[in-house]
């Protein structure tokens, strides 16, 4: 393939491979490296590997600060706070998530007792003073911390979202003490009300700001001087300075670049900007959905590893169910699959690795969906043991009752059961019709379940991307340059729309801090949200707010809010007061989108891609005689009907019987009924 030595290289680091996509005059150049310890070394080989230009740019996404949540591994941190409120971290909401769970319990806070420190000074809810900052008492905390040898500091003031002068100053007597230590302010990261969430989200990011700089700078030091841009939760890349100290906003990095590129290549091969997808990005562990209406959707409150961050990400719905699932029959005899997953390693049965409890992966091989001899195109280290899968397989069935091939429909059901209630939250319980969507899957193992999920709900379309196994890495390069920041406002509409100036100043302090952080990446262009609710009401929904900001816009932003709260839970009441929460700025500059491949149709037979048949399983009436594919060999225009199988570098395709299958000019497999 040919391709300019400095064109930008998509690189996503997941649990097992780290993906790299390269765009090149006749298609895409992917390549998939075994994820190393510690992850940069994995990053470096692969590019040696692509021989990528000494000055080509990278855009990354990494589970740096995932993992450290995940796995608890995150820097020494405390928590220095307003006098009385250092428990909020422990007491957070009283939330019951296992309503009939006699003996409930939760995860222990990020931040010990012993170094949860509170200072006296105190704000009204206005933003006035009522107790001084003490900042011998400061001072006192920092000579505590440094017996505590911390590594990070997350600093939250009560109310300081109003005000943050007791908050700059505090962390200023800090410094002095811990230069080398960093300090998170909470009125910087988060200047937006709900003491709980702003404190855990302040905390997260002091927890995983020294794991993730250290990456950082690593990889830094090792790719040499090249410009480099790290994916964030909400769909848009930074820089490193910046994704280093505000490293909360990385926990979904990997996912969020999935949703970017389902719905590029959907604008590509369906010819809209604003294509109506579903996407299933299942991997080996966990499978994340999402529905994107036009736009990679967007929420400001989240949690990940039972930790609510409430920072602006890609809203992505996860579920334990992916390749190395593990099956097993429960207390009452009944089949489960997951979440508990084999991993990497030991992994699946067939992995020939040692691992002895059967997967989905292990499933699919039983009923011959995958070929022992086509994983990751052939090239993949693996010794498979198709004999073993089956016995692992064949000895649950035993607990069950049923026949090896059963046993392994039965996994995949139960597996595909999960996932389907996944996908029904976010579009059938948020008043979306499945049957207007087109599913877009991509992880390895995400096409080899689309079709049997989309018949679940009645949906007529697949659309299968030419990469769909590194999709995440060619989502960063087609994802901008973006930064959200928000004020809080905390004011009746009514009286906003009389005076909108409140407004007006928020918009300016926010635009300032947008502008500053972009400004090595050029202009950006700016818009504007309000979180709004009806008075009394506890959450917002977000709106567009129209520049400039007038009386008469606020107003369209109140109607709008009335349709939103109609939409999405079945009424609303234009006469109740309605209050706006905060204002929303999200700085973006355009980055030019790579080029995808476009072929003609192509005069080559079918049978030229053809590599045999074997015999598939695909309900419990046994197994059909199913031709398999090389999709390499696969273009423009070629159809078939199902069964068949698709076996490719990065993923295996399954079109199942009463399922029509093309390629289209994108090299995307469409399947439809």
């Amino acid at each position: 393939m040919s391709t300019s030595p400095n064109a930008p290289v998509g690189i996503d680091v997941g649990g097992t491979f780290t993906d790299f996509v390269i765009v090149t005059d006749e298609g895409l150049q992917v390549h998939k490296e075994p994820t190393s310890d510690p992850q940069h070394e994995a990053v470096v080989d692969g590019m040696s590997e692509l021989e990528v230009g000494a000055e080509a740019p990278i855009v990354h996404g990494t589970t740096t600060a995932t993992n450290a949540l995940l796995e608890r591994q995150g820097a020494r941190t405390a928590l220095v706070t307003t006098e009385g409120f250092a428990d909020v971290l422990a007491i957070g909401r009283q939330n019951r998530p296992d309503l009939y769970d006699l003996q409930p319990s939760r995860p222990s806070p990020l931040v010990p007792d012993e170094r949860r420190h509170e200072v006296p000074e105190r704000l009204s809810a206005e933003g006035e003073v009522l107790t001084p900052l003490d900042e011998e008492a400061v001072q006192r905390v920092a000579e505590t911390l440094v017996d505590q040898n911390v590594e990070s500091v997350a600093l939250v003031f009560l109310f300081s979202y109003q005000r943050d002068d007791h908050e700059r100053r505090a962390a200023q007597l800090l410094r002095e003490v811990l230069p080398d230590v960093p300090i998170t302010q909470s009125s910087a990261l988060l200047p937006e009300y709900r003491e709980y969430e702003r404190t855990a989200t302040t905390v997260v990011n002091a927890y995983v700001r020294p794991q993730v700089a250290r990456y950082l700078g690593r990889l830094d030091n090792a790719i040499g001087s090249r410009s480099v841009r790290v994916m964030q939760s909400n769909g848009g890349t930074i820089g490193l300075d910046t994704a280093a100290d505000e490293a909360a906003r990385l926990a979904l990095s990997g996912p969020a670049g999935g949703v970017v590129g389902a719905l590029g290549v959907a604008r590509r091969a369906l010819d809209t900007d604003a294509p109506r997808i579903m996407t299933l990005d299942m991997g080996g562990t966990s499978a994340d959905v999402a529905l994107c209406d036009g736009a990679v959707p967007r929420t400001t409150e989240h949690t990940i590893a039972d930790l609510p961050l409430r920072l602006p990400s890609t809203d992505i719905h996860t579920v334990g169910a992916g390749g190395g699932s593990i099956a097993h029959v429960d207390a009452g005899e009944s089949l489960r699959v997951g979440p508990e997953s084999a991993g990497a390693e030991p992994g699946p049965v067939c992995y020939g690795r040692g691992g002895t409890r059967p997967t989905v992966t292990d499933a699919h091989l039983v009923l011959g969906r995958l070929a022992p001899d086509r994983v990751l195109g052939g090239s993949d280290t693996l010794d498979m043991a198709p004999g073993a899968a089956r016995e692992a397989v064949a000895e649950l069935g035993t607990a069950v009752g049923r026949s090896p091939e059963e046993t392994a429909l039965g996994i995949l059901r139960v597996a595909n059961a999960t996932m389907e209630r996944a996908l029904r939250r976010v579009s059938v319980e948020r008043g979306h019709d499945p049957r207007d969507y087109t599913l877009v899957p991509f992880g390895g193992a995400g096409p080899l379940h689309a079709v049997a999920l989309a018949e679940a709900l009645g949906m007529e379309r697949v659309l299968v991307p030419p990469t769909p196994g590194v999709l995440s890495a060619l989502g960063l390069l087609m994802a901008d340059v973006v930064y959200d920041t928000a004020q809080a406002v905390l004011t009746r509409a009514d009286t906003l729309i009389a005076d909108p100036s409140p407004l007006t100043e928020a918009r300016t302090a926010a635009a300032q801090s947008v502008r500053s952080v972009l400004a090595d990446h050029g202009p950006p262009d700016l818009a504007l949200e309000l979180d709004l609710r009806y008075a009394g009401q506890s959450y917002e929904l977000s709106v567009p707010l129209a520049p400039p900001i007038t009386s008469d816009h606020v107003a369209e932003a109140v109607n709008a809010f009335h349709e939103r709260h109609r939409e999405r839970y079945g009424h609303a009441d234009p006469d109740e007061p309605v209050e706006i929460v905060a204002l929303r700025v999200r700085g973006r500059v355009a980055v030019p989108p790579p080029e995808l491949p476009h072929e003609p149709e192509t005069a080559q037979p079918l049978d030229d891609a053809r590599l045999g048949t074997r015999p598939v399983w695909f309900d419990n009436s046994g197994s059909t005689e199913t031709p398999a594919y090389d999709r390499t060999d696969l273009h423009h225009g070629h159809a078939f009907d199902g069964p068949a199988i698709l076996h490719q570098y990065d993923t295996t395709i399954v079109v199942p019987p009463g399922w029509h299958a093309h390629v289209d000019a994108r090299q995307n497999v469409r399947i439809e009924r």
